[in-house]
């Protein structure tokens, strides 16, 4: 009885060990599949024109044709809030250059601010805007927060600011 439990470990031992070699293989099977899909092309390209890297231009280049980006105002004050609202503001902004306007990324300084953006390059002389929410739950006293707006122009980012007082309910 001994020599048969023996066995039925052993065997055991390297049903487990099959298993994780033949997981080995399904999971680069997986990455290699998934790989193949995430490169194919999409259709919804960006002309090669519009995307400037501005640290690499030379220096005879001229900054007329770059995008740039004008926002009607980069500071927002929301005043006096009570602790857990969520408040929204809109910043509008011009494409005022000569070659359309992509903005590649924009990041709060903290996870309390959210934003949407257009993804579509904005042409020449177009406007848009850019949505920034607040969200005081969790936030006391003054509030100092940045939004950062990457794009293909020069310079590449301009930073928006938004201010608040928030208030507990009680000492509101």
């Amino acid at each position: 009885m001994c020599l048969k439990t023996t066995k039925m470990i052993t065997f055991a031992a390297m049903t487990v060990k099959m298993n994780c070699s033949l997981m080995k293989y399904f999971i680069l099977f997986l990455l290699l599949a998934f790989a193949a899909v995430s490169c194919q092309n999409s259709e919804q390209k960006i002309p090669t024109n519009v995307v400037h890297n501005a640290k690499s231009a030379s220096k005879k280049g001229n900054k007329n044709d770059m995008p740039v980006i004008s926002f009607t105002k980069t500071e927002h004050d929301f005043g006096k809030l009570i602790q857990g609202e969520q408040v929204s503001v809109i910043f509008k902004f011009e494409n005022t250059g000569n070659l359309p306007l992509l903005i590649s990324k924009v990041s709060a300084s903290c996870g309390c601010t959210a934003s949407k953006y257009p993804t579509k390059p904005i042409a020449p002389g177009e406007e848009g805007h850019l949505e920034v929410t607040f969200d005081s739950k969790g936030q006391r006293g003054m509030q100092n927060k940045t939004v950062t707006v990457l794009t293909n122009t020069q310079p590449q980012s301009t930073t928006l600011r938004l201010k608040a007082q928030v208030s507990t309910p009680d000492s509101y």
